[in-house]
C-alpha cells in the first residue's frame, strides 16, 4: 500500500483529506501536524486522538516554536515587515515552516507522495508546493480540494456521509493561530465592503482602562516585558496574553494574492503588532537615516518574498544578514500603554538613543555649530538647485 503523509491541521480541510485519501485512494494515510505555537498540549492530544479516529495510519506532532523565531520571526521584527502597512505575515511565515517540516518528516518515512487541503484560489498552495519540489521533488504532491475545486458545504456532506459529524457552524470561519497571529476568514473577508463581526475573533474584550508595559530589547530581539527577562518566544506569549485582554490587534489586511486576484482576510495579532511598532520606534531613536532607509526598501522585499512563499531563495539569507547586522544598536526600553481595541506608545529609553541633547534640541537649541555653520551649510546645500535654476531661467511660478 503506497504511503502519504498528510499536512493535517483538525480543521475541516485536512480532515476530509484524511477520509478521501485513505477511503477513495487507498492510501496508507500519515498525518503531521507542524505546531507554530497555535496547539497547547491538551489541543494536540486532542488533534491527535482525531487523526487515528479518522484513520490516520500514524500520526506525529512536531512543534517548532523555537525554530520559527529564530529562522522567520526574529527577520520580520528586524525587518519591521507589515504586508502592506497593515499585516504581520502571520499565517503566510508559518505556512513556510510548516511545509519545510512537512517534506522533512515525509522523507524521514519513506513517503511516496505529501498532501495538503489548500484550495486552487489561494496563497497556501503555492507556499507548500515550492517548498516540497524544492525539497524533495521526488515525492508526488497530492490536493484533493484543489484538484475536485470542493466547497465547503461539499467538504462538510462527505465527511457526513462517512460517519463524521462536523459543525457547519464552525466550518463558516476559518481560523490559524500561531506564535505570530491568527488569521480569521469568513463570508465577510469574501466581500469588499462587509466586516467580520466580534465574535469571530478568537479574544474578546475583558479589560478597560489603560495599563502600561515595557518592552526591553537587545540587538533588536524582545528579552524583556515589565521588567522581567525571559526568551523572546516566551515574552511573545506574555505579551499577547496582556494585550488580548484589551481585544488588541483586530484588521483585515487586503492585498494581492501570488495568483494575481485580491485577497482579503481578518486577523488578529496583538503581540506582532505591537513588537514591530515598538522596535521601530526604537530604531528610529538609534539607527541612523540611511540605515532606515536601506532598512525599509530591503524589509519591505523580504516580507514580499517571504509572503509569496520564496523563503529558499538565497537572496532571503542576504537580506537576513543585512537586517541583523543593523540591529546592533537597538537596545532599550520601550513604553506602551494598552486600551481596548488599541496602544500607543508613549516613548522610550536607550543608551543608544542618537537624540543627544548635548548636540542641539529640534527648534529649540544648537549646541554643536554656529549661526555661521548653517548659513554656510544651507548655502552649499542650495547650490544644485540654485546652479539648476540659474542656468536654466526657470521661474517657478
Amino acid at each position: 500500500m503506497k504511503k502519504v503523509v498528510l499536512a493535517y491541521s483538525g480543521g475541516l480541510d485536512t480532515s476530509y483529506c484524511l477520509k478521501y485519501l485513505k477511503n477513495e485512494k487507498g492510501y496508507e494515510v500519515h498525518t503531521v501536524l507542524i505546531n507554530t505555537g497555535g496547539f497547547d498540549e491538551e489541543e494536540l492530544a486532542a488533534i491527535e486522538e482525531r487523526a487515528y479516529e479518522l484513520g490516520s495510519a500514524q500520526h506525529a506532532n512536531l512543534t517548532i516554536v523555537d525554530k520559527y523565531y529564530d529562522k522567520a520571526i526574529k527577520y520580520l521584527i528586524y525587518g519591521n515587515v507589515l504586508k502592506n502597512n497593515t499585516y504581520p505575515l502571520s499565517v503566510s511565515a508559518e505556512r513556510v515552516f510548516q511545509a519545510i517540516e512537512a517534506i522533512k518528516y515525509a522523507k524521514s518515512v519513506g513517503a511516496e507522495a505529501i498532501a495538503h487541503g489548500s484550495t486552487g484560489a489561494g496563497n497556501d498552495q503555492i507556499r507548500f508546493d515550492l517548498i516540497f519540489q524544492t525539497i524533495a521533488p521526488e515525492i508526488e504532491i497530492i490536493t484533493p480540494i484543489r484538484d475536485l475545486k470542493l466547497s465547503r458545504q461539499e467538504e462538510v456532506d462527505y465527511l457526513a456521509q462517512n460517519g463524521v459529524h462536523y459543525s457547519w457552524e464552525k466550518a463558516q470561519y476559518s481560523i490559524n493561530k500561531g506564535l505570530w497571529g491568527t488569521s480569521v476568514g469568513g463570508k465577510e473577508t469574501l466581500t469588499s465592503n462587509q466586516t467580520l463581526p466580534s465574535e469571530a475573533y478568537p479574544s474578546q474584550l475583558q479589560k478597560t482602562g489603560e495599563e502600561k508595559v515595557t518592552l526591553q530589547f537587545e540587538k533588536g530581539q524582545l528579552v524583556g516585558i515589565n521588567g522581567t527577562l525571559d526568551t523572546p518566544t516566551k515574552n511573545i506569549v506574555a505579551l499577547e496574553k496582556l494585550a488580548n485582554a484589551y481585544a488588541i490587534g483586530r484588521d483585515t489586511h487586503v492585498g494581492d494574492t501570488i495568483i494575481g486576484i485580491k485577497g482579503r482576510v481578518g486577523f488578529e495579532a496583538a503581540a506582532p503588532l505591537i513588537i514591530i511598532k515598538a522596535h521601530h520606534l526604537l530604531e528610529k531613536h538609534t539607527l541612523g537615516k540611511w540605515q532606515q532607509y536601506w532598512k525599509e526598501q530591503l524589509g519591505n522585499w523580504y516580507g514580499m518574498l517571504f509572503h509569496e512563499g520564496q523563503f529558499l531563495d538565497p537572496v532571503m539569507r542576504n537580506i537576513e544578514a543585512f537586517l541583523e547586522d543593523t540591529q546592533t544598536t537597538v537596545n532599550g526600553t520601550v513604553i506602551v500603554s494598552l486600551k481596548p481595541y488599541h496602544f500607543t506608545l508613549d516613548g522610550i529609553e536607550s543608551e543608544n538613543d542618537l537624540m543627544n541633547t548635548s548636540f542641539g534640541q529640534y527648534g529649540e537649541m544648537n549646541n554643536a555649530w554656529t549661526s555661521d555653520d548653517a548659513k554656510g551649510f544651507i548655502k552649499i546645500l542650495g547650490n544644485a538647485q540654485n546652479i539648476f535654476s540659474s542656468v536654466n531661467k526657470l521661474t517657478h511660478d
